[in-house]
């Protein structure tokens, strides 16, 4: 067995995910697992990659992206911690894992997910089925260790040894679930730092342009302490390498670093945070080294963070098709064997939006149905911010088609090739051809299952149109989050 020792607080925001292969006395099992590689997942909290998140991450450009591969196309299921950090264990979509928000009431790590989702995660899969230990530590869900959903004695099944961090991302004045334990932490920075311990929608037309003098301060001192934050997270990626290295296992381990979304900073004039449909949410950095991975590439292939799971099923050789997984293994791109015509062109983003049910005191004539309101009464969420879309990434079309779930069923469109910013909403210019094909496409993937999931979009030679199924499942579709 190999292992990575580090001392315990030592992680994050930054979750730590390694799957080992466990050897045992079984002789012949063993000459057939021996060379079977160990996976390392880091998956960071709210990195960005639009708006300069990776610029201090030196180290972790040079050890993993320079001698590995860099995806430039990389998206989330939904930009939302724990709807997000769930489509990764799972390799499923939100309206087939069911976590809609952050809330327990939102399933993030409720008993229902416990029982329905925990089971059927890839580390279970791993440690059940393929031989593998397992090894956790940093941020799980949001609603880990609510005492309503079992409190920090409850270790996800799939995990030989835990260290989850009870509820959300906090620095100091903390407690870890050391393999169903509680241990609490404090406020020393040396240590305790959990860092190194382990036309828009009327949503956005409510933004105040231009922006206050204090709003700016508070964003430019929150940039500056990001930044600083990332340093200790790319301290951790450098550990790691090295004693992977030492142990010899260096060449023996894929070592994958991400986020579970993006983040802004201003943009369109909203203060601090995720969950809008933007690029700037959206997209996020997956860079990867490891066996057979040849140094400094770069690729333009659209991938999810649905594909984490079957990605690392399939290099454990795990058979993934034995799953009900919706995301792809990319592990053919990673080994230059990809037949990139065949590759996939579209895929699914959905959030459900969250909003409080009484006025905030502060902002009284915002009335009910807002939440994550700043100082300045501009809000980051509200109950009608629940949308869905169709991301294309393909040979001739860089576009994103939106939907909101509200009164008005408002429509998005932006040709990422020729508005990167997001400025031109095309939905009353573009051609209604486009239009009818997108929704169409929409309500499919908003639907699917698994396979379903993989079929070719739009932009795909082998896709086909039956506009005889327009818009007869728009009623189904409405509202089909809240009800799961």
């Amino acid at each position: 067995m190999t292992s990575i020792r580090l001392n315990l607080p030592t992680l994050l925001n930054c979750l730590l995910i390694c799957v080992t292969l466990l050897l045992n006395n079984r002789c012949c099992v063993v000459a057939k697992w021996y060379h079977r590689p160990n996976v390392v997942l880091i998956l960071t909290d709210d990195l960005d990659v639009v708006i300069g998140g990776m610029t201090p991450l030196n180290k972790t450009k040079k050890l993993i992206g320079e001698a590995g591969i860099t995806f430039t196309n990389a998206f989330v299921a939904s930009p939302l911690c724990c709807p997000s950090r769930a489509s990764i264990l799972t390799g499923k979509y939100p309206h087939n894992h069911h976590v809609i928000n952050n809330t327990l009431e939102g399933n993030c790590s409720s008993t229902a997910w416990q029982k329905t989702q925990e089971p059927k995660t890839f580390p279970a899969l791993l440690q059940a089925y393929a031989g593998y230990q397992t090894f956790f530590a940093g941020k799980y869900l949001n609603q880990y260790g609510n005492p309503d959903a079992g409190g920090v004695e409850h270790v996800p099944l799939g995990w030989d040894y835990w260290v989850g961090l009870e509820r959300n991302s906090r620095y100091y004045n903390y407690t870890l679930s050391v393999n169903g334990k509680p241990k609490k932490h404090g406020g020393n920075y040396s240590e305790d730092y959990l860092t190194d311990v382990l036309d828009k929608h009327w949503l956005i037309r409510q933004a105040k342009t231009p922006m206050t003098n204090s709003s700016i301060e508070l964003l430019d001192e929150a940039y500056r302490k990001r930044w600083r934050t990332l340093l200790s997270v790319d301290d951790l990626v450098e550990k790691v390498v090295k004693r992977l290295e030492v142990r010899g296992e260096l060449d023996n381990t894929y070592i994958i670093f991400t986020s579970d979304n993006g983040y802004h900073t201003g943009q369109f004039s909203l203060p601090l945070d995720k969950r809008q449909l933007y690029e700037s949410d959206i997209r996020v950095p997956l860079l990867i080294r490891g066996p057979n991975i040849k140094p400094n590439q770069t690729t333009g292939l659209a991938v999810q963070n649905v594909d984490l799971g079957p990605t690392i099923l399939d290099m454990a050789g795990y058979n993934v098709s034995k799953t009900a997984m919706d995301g792809m293994s990319f592990l053919s791109v990673l080994e230059g064997s990809v037949n990139s015509t065949m590759w996939r062109t579209d895929f699914l983003v959905e959030y459900e939006g969250e909003g409080s049910n009484v006025s905030d005191p502060a902002c009284p004539l915002l009335g009910p149905g807002v939440s994550v309101c700043f100082p300045d009464c501009v809000c980051e969420d509200s109950f009608n911010n629940t949308y869905a879309c169709v991301r294309t990434v393909a040979p001739s079309a860089n576009l994103q088609y939106c939907e909101f779930d509200d009164n008005e069923v408002f429509v998005e469109v932006y040709n990422i090739t020729v508005d990167p910013y997001q400025l031109i909403n095309l939905a009353k210019t573009i051609d209604q051809e486009v239009l009818e094909k997108m929704n169409h496409r929409l309500m499919m993937l908003q639907s699917c299952s698994g396979q379903s999931c993989r079929t070719p979009g739009v932009y795909d030679t082998r896709y086909t149109f039956d506009p005889h199924l327009m818009f007869s499942n728009r009623s189904h579709r409405r509202n089909r989050l809240r009800r799961a």
